[in-house]
């Protein structure tokens, strides 16, 4: 496997964990339930697409992206932080709409340095940053 499809696909598979684990964390604290199934799709898509980047990884013999556990409680612990005193639709909504701009973010700067990944990951990489960019549209209903 080339270093850049790898690379690619590793920043894929972290971005798509830390919206999964985000949206995991926020799921419990949403009165709104239409919110909340929006949210829901949202992961399920996050899955798919991670799914799909480790896929192109083992074809290839190449190692996955694991999940740093500091990283994580650290996600964990900002979104708690962040909702202790408001849990309302568009404040969660918000910090979503944050998250997912960070993702795209994060993408472009992966697709960037590493210019010759081939063109099954940076398809993968431009399906997530459009998916971003669509889920932040719909996000913005609920601020």
């Amino acid at each position: 496997m080339k270093h850049e499809d790898e690379m690619v696909l590793r920043e894929i598979q972290k971005s798509t964990q830390m919206g999964m684990t985000a949206i995991d964390t926020i799921l419990d604290k949403i009165g709104n339930d239409e919110f909340s199934i929006t949210l829901s799709r949202q992961s399920l898509h996050y899955a798919d697409i991670h799914n799909r980047a480790l896929d192109q990884i083992l074809q290839q013999n190449g190692e996955g992206y694991r999940t740093s556990q500091i990283g994580e409680m650290m996600l964990k612990g900002s979104i708690h932080a962040n909702t202790a005193f408001n849990v309302s639709t568009g404040h969660l909504a918000e910090m979503m709409i944050q998250e997912s701009n960070r993702g795209i973010t994060s993408m472009w700067k992966s697709l960037k340095h590493n210019a010759l990944a081939t063109d099954a990951a940076v398809e993968l990489a431009k399906e997530l940053v459009d998916f971003e960019e669509k889920s932040i549209e719909r996000l913005k209903e609920y601020l």
